[in-house]
């Protein structure tokens, strides 16, 4: 299976993937990053932070554009070639994500710039950025 050729990608394309974040998530991305930050693991340490609870690693968040744009927008093959990203509000334990990439420019080379979005289950933006990605020939 084989995802969007740069030929069949039009500006304003979108998809879109949801994902709760549970503390399953979040301690398996400490595992696999060893990000073992207190923000992220000690109730005790959070509550003194301004976020005043735990909060989820912002790469594990930013992680589920890698989702969208390797499986459904532009889809399997594509090569994830870099990501701008700027975190704009925390994430807590069993928020709902909604992360959305959508094409803003198709650009020589076999490359689509698209701006990425994560918006939690209160519609508030969590995260933004561009990510350039180059579909399966």
């Amino acid at each position: 299976m084989i995802g969007k050729r740069i030929s069949e990608i039009n500006v304003g394309d979108f998809e879109t993937f949801k994902k709760k974040i549970t503390e399953k998530e979040v301690e398996l991305f400490g595992e696999v990053s060893g990000d073992m930050n207190p923000a992220h693991f000690d109730s005790e340490y959070a509550s003194k932070t301004i976020f005043k609870k735990r909060i989820a690693h912002g790469m594990l968040c930013a992680s589920l554009f890698s989702t969208i744009l390797g499986t459904k927008l532009p889809g399997y093959g594509t090569i994830y070639l870099s990501q701008e990203v700027r975190f704009l509000a925390p994430v807590y334990l069993g928020d709902e994500l909604t992360a959305k990439v959508i094409v803003k420019e198709i650009l020589e080379k076999n490359r689509v710039k698209m701006e990425t979005i994560t918006t939690n289950q209160d519609g508030v933006v969590v995260i933004e950025g561009n990510a350039l990605v180059m579909p399966p020939k």
